[in-house]
């Protein structure tokens, strides 16, 4: 099976994180954090900053490495890895995505999720509840 290495910024600002609507493709319509694939030679905090850049139109810190994520999709296996990150610039402009939201840790089930961003919700319901200083440490 094909392996994919992707990363996923988890954006957050105060006791929210960002969710981006997919608005393309065989998973259209479904939740994630933004993000892409990683390059070649490329490190995934500057794959990480180049996506949001392309997929945004803003400026991430990538603050703190927060998990890996092992998911087998039926046609190919997802290694993600995924980021805590802050915005250096408000500006946020949906170029790939329908809809976004920003999400508190009680509304992080209200969205249909893609089955690997889902399994991050209790990790980033932990990490929303430790509150901001356990946020934005350097990688």
């Amino acid at each position: 099976m094909k392996t994919i290495e992707v990363v996923a910024a988890i954006i957050h600002k105060g006791d929210k994180v960002f969710a981006t609507q997919r608005g393309y493709g065989e998973w259209k319509d479904y939740w994630e954090y933004p993000g892409g694939k990683v390059g070649p030679g490329e490190s995934p905090e500057a794959a990480l900053v180049r996506e949001i850049r392309e997929e945004l139109d803003t400026e991430i810190s990538v603050d703190k490495f927060l998990t890996t994520i092992e998911w087998d999709y039926p046609k190919f296996h997802l290694t993600m890895h995924c980021y805590m990150c802050s915005l250096l610039t408000e500006a946020l402009h949906l170029n790939e995505h329908e809809d976004a939201r920003w999400l508190s840790a009680a509304d992080l089930d209200t969205v249909n999720w893609l089955p690997a961003d889902y399994q991050l919700i209790p990790l980033i319901e932990k990490v929303l509840a430790a509150g901001p200083e356990t946020q934005t440490l350097s990688v």
